[in-house]
């Protein structure tokens, strides 16, 4: 894919090629980047930063690839060093995101391990803290998203696993990290396109992204008196693994996207500046918020 400069005024609608022919494909779960065609932009080549977040200790999850891995970039650029959490199948891409953070001179700490699993987020939460000194973001972006057409056929293992992912992942790792973070410390959760227009087919993952936004209104109000502030970042349809390994019916993503106004998929890479707002100092008043990135669809 072409170099995006995030400085240069472009035309958003031809910014990124629109899906094709080539985006059909599969992958088991959780799915490989760098195997998919055409491979996602996380900002690789384009994300150029400014230093607002010099000298900040950031956790990641999903940081091996997609939102996850743009946003972790773009933090390592602006000057954090980022804990990464991912599935040790995904071992591949973290390496190369592990890379990536050290050329940009911060320290990477790769944590592998199942969110779904407490104790793991529980050990996630020690290591920054162990690792860095301390923990001052926190970005939840790791997800599951795996399509049932009825609701006959999604069993109570997959919304089980669905919301241990999404949303008590979440909550362990808040309530882990909170008793570190000092004033001045954001909370970033990902919601979804999904929790205010829901496909038919996305009924667990759907609810999941609602309460994700809920949640994440209602700690804001309670951590908001420590000066930690909590908001959410809400994406439309993006290129990453996650539609690839059952996310979406194979068949439709030869048009991924095309139904936004803009007429296109995002790319991990235009989520990343969505992360670093709400981390940085320039968001102090922002807490409870809920920043849709979607290509222009309708929310609220």
């Amino acid at each position: 894919m072409a170099n995006q400069d995030q400085y240069q005024t472009q035309d958003p609608t031809k910014q990124y090629p629109q899906a094709s022919s080539e985006w059909k494909q599969q992958q088991d779960e959780p799915g490989l980047q760098k195997e998919m065609t055409p491979v996602p932009d996380c900002g690789e080549q384009s994300y150029r930063g400014t230093g607002r977040l010099t000298g900040r200790k950031a956790v990641v999850t999903g940081a091996d690839s997609g939102i996850g891995r743009a946003a972790a970039i773009a933090f390592a650029r602006e000057g954090a060093d980022v804990v990464l959490s991912y599935l040790p199948e995904e071992e591949a891409d973290a390496q190369e995101v592990v890379k990536l953070i050290e050329e940009a001179g911060q320290k990477a700490v790769a944590v592998p391990g199942d969110l779904k699993d407490p104790s793991y987020c529980k050990q996630l939460i020690s290591q920054a803290v162990e690792q860095l000194g301390s923990i001052d973001i926190l970005a939840n972006v790791a997800g599951k998203q795996q399509y049932v057409e009825n609701i006959a056929d999604l069993s109570d293992e997959q919304f089980d696993a669905t919301f241990k992912t999404n949303v008590y992942a979440m909550f362990w790792l808040c309530k882990a990290a909170i008793p570190h973070m000092k004033p001045g410390s954001s909370i970033i959760n990902t919601s979804s396109i999904q929790a205010y227009s829901p496909s038919e087919i996305l009924l667990d993952y759907a609810t999941t992204k609602a309460a994700i936004n809920t949640f994440s209104k209602a700690l804001a109000q309670q951590v908001g008196s420590k000066g930690i502030r909590v908001n959410v970042v809400a994406p439309g349809p993006v290129w990453t693994p996650l539609q690839v390994v059952g996310g979406q019916p194979e068949e439709v993503l030869g048009e991924f996207g095309s139904s936004t106004p803009l007429g296109r998929a995002g790319q991990p890479a235009e989520m990343a500046s969505a992360y670093v707002y709400l981390a940085s100092q320039e968001s102090s008043y922002v807490s409870g918020e809920t920043l849709n990135a979607n290509g222009g669809m309708v929310s609220p």
